[in-house]
């Protein structure tokens, strides 16, 4: 099933990398069709070509769209050579056999990021370069295909070594990578038009530059990264990311694009995709140090966050205990010195905050999607006894981010933007409230003028009872309950501030 290359046909978008297979064709004495710039591109090289126009006998028309859509071109490239009646075919029209086919396609991606422009983009959805890639990787068995130009490395590479032979294992792993190509491709368009079509009928997702992790979850486990997060990070030391450090990694950006200004340097410790540690203060060493007094038994092997500069002082701190990844928009050379002292510490410097929507779950066959949390409240409702101060107001929207970024059923204590208690990921919310208070009584904190943050709405008045009695004066909670009354009255019976904010945060 070996095949030797007699003829190709090029048509590229990205001429860079092209030279050395089109050296090397012309080397073998192999008949190259291209059209349009790739024709100037190789003629200017020195070497000869056959215009697809030859073929066709049409000259490319309305403005370049219809080019290769032409029997002549299709003929040449589907042509079975095993199949006697499509080998008469070709010689009745004067079809020739097209053995190797080199196309890349119009930049739909690239453009539909760089201009809102529709008529621009419209003009990026390639028609005939799919439809090349389709039919010569569907041949596979006589035809070469190269979708895109991260493979003209490796068809040169084949070129020079095999003089142009390819075997069967080779044509059909090219003709994979090909329908791969053109599926991304065609996923990329459909999202394009779907985003303000509420009738899809299809999930639709594709993913490049997948990365092999050393395993998934647990060592017996497999795991792929489908993504490219060299694009929000830049790596400045330590190891590969693994599985689980992505996960905390995704979960502390997360919680950090909730504070984007740094006139507030906000620092948080993420363990297993919860919070253990958060603390809002004016440099970015005092909110380390309160992030860390928050929990520092759940800090051991974390990930860390801020918004700030990791400055000498602060680095210099954090160089005290063990952990995972350290993630921060800028870095002192004096601080990256020190936390560079251990090899595998994982230092990454932010440059942009992904810009995601949409979130995906697999479960049973099928896979969830739903919008991504971006909300914090529709409305604040003051329902207690009372309305709470400036100063619990500032902690009251405080816990709410972070209860949002706690497993559910979720409670966040907070004071003076401190996390000084959370219960997370507990079967009721009673336990949640109990576990958050037992949390800050282990490190000794003083809940007077503490407030506390819900995920969702307290069923009975038990928890707001316990909590009172550990000190609590002031709640925020999304209401909802048929029994809300129960709560808010024992606030009013106890001048406590209670905020209803009709936004739910859920996060299973």
């Amino acid at each position: 099933m070996n095949k030797k290359i007699q003829s190709a046909l090029i048509s590229v978008f990205y001429k860079d990398g092209l030279e050395p297979i089109v050296r090397e064709l012309d080397r073998l004495g192999i008949t190259i069709y291209t059209t349009g710039g790739t024709q100037k591109f190789i003629e200017d090289l020195g070497i000869q070509v056959v215009p697809v126009e030859n073929l066709t006998t049409y000259p490319s028309i309305l403005g370049g769209r219809v080019k290769t859509l032409h029997p002549s071109v299709f003929g040449g490239i589907l042509g079975r050579r095993d199949l006697e009646s499509d080998v008469q075919e070709m010689k009745q029209y004067n079809i020739p056999e097209i053995d190797l086919v080199i196309v890349d396609l119009y930049p739909f991606e690239e453009t539909v990021a760089s201009t809102t422009e529709e008529k621009a983009i419209i003009e990026k959805i390639d028609i005939g370069g799919p439809s090349m890639i389709r039919a010569a990787a569907k041949n596979f068995k006589d035809v070469l295909v190269v979708a895109a130009k991260k493979d003209y490395a490796a068809i040169t590479e084949l070129l020079k070594t095999q003089n142009g032979e390819t075997s069967i294992e080779q044509r059909k792993g090219f003709a994979a990578k090909a329908f791969e190509t053109v599926g991304h491709y065609d996923v990329a368009i459909a999202k394009y038009f779907n985003t303000t079509n509420t009738d899809v009928e299809y999930f639709f997702h594709s993913e490049t530059h997948p990365k092999i992790m050393r395993y998934g979850e647990n060592p017996h486990q497999q795991g792929v990264f489908y993504g490219d997060y060299d694009k929000l990070f830049e790596k400045l030391n330590g190891k590969e990311l693994s599985y689980n450090n992505l996960v905390d990694v995704d979960a502390a950006v997360q919680l950090i694009a909730e504070f984007p200004k740094a006139d507030e340097v906000v620092f948080a410790i993420i363990k297993h995709t919860n919070v253990c540690g958060v603390g809002g203060r004016s440099t970015t060493a005092d909110a380390w140090a309160i992030a860390l007094a928050g929990d520092p038994e759940s800090a051991f092997g974390g990930v860390l966050v801020t918004n700030g500069t990791i400055d000498e002082a602060t680095a210099n701190a954090i160089n005290e205990i063990f952990f995972e990844v350290l993630i921060a928009p800028a870095f002192d050379e004096a601080a990256l010195t020190i936390l560079k002292s251990k090899k595998n510490r994982i230092l990454l410097q932010l440059k942009e905050l992904p810009q995601v929507k949409l979130q995906f779950k697999s479960v049973l066959n099928g896979v969830l999607q739903q919008a991504v949390d971006e909300g914090s409240y529709t409305e604040w409702k003051e329902e207690g006894g009372r309305t709470a101060t400036a100063e619990e107001k500032a902690d009251l929207e405080f816990a709410n981010i972070i209860c949002k970024h706690l497993k559910s059923n979720a409670i966040a204590l907070v004071k003076n933007k401190q996390l000084v208690g959370k219960g997370a990921g507990q079967t009721s919310r009673v336990d949640a409230v109990r576990h958050s208070l037992e949390k800050a009584k282990q490190f000794g904190f003083d809940l007077n003028g503490a407030v506390l943050a819900s995920d969702a709405f307290f069923p009975f008045n038990d928890s707001v009872q316990i909590a009172h009695s550990a000190g609590i004066a002031a709640f925020i909670q999304p209401g909802g309950s048929i029994r809300d009354k129960d709560s808010i009255d024992y606030c009013k019976e106890n001048n406590l501030a209670m905020v209803l904010t009709g936004m739910r945060h859920f996060k299973h």
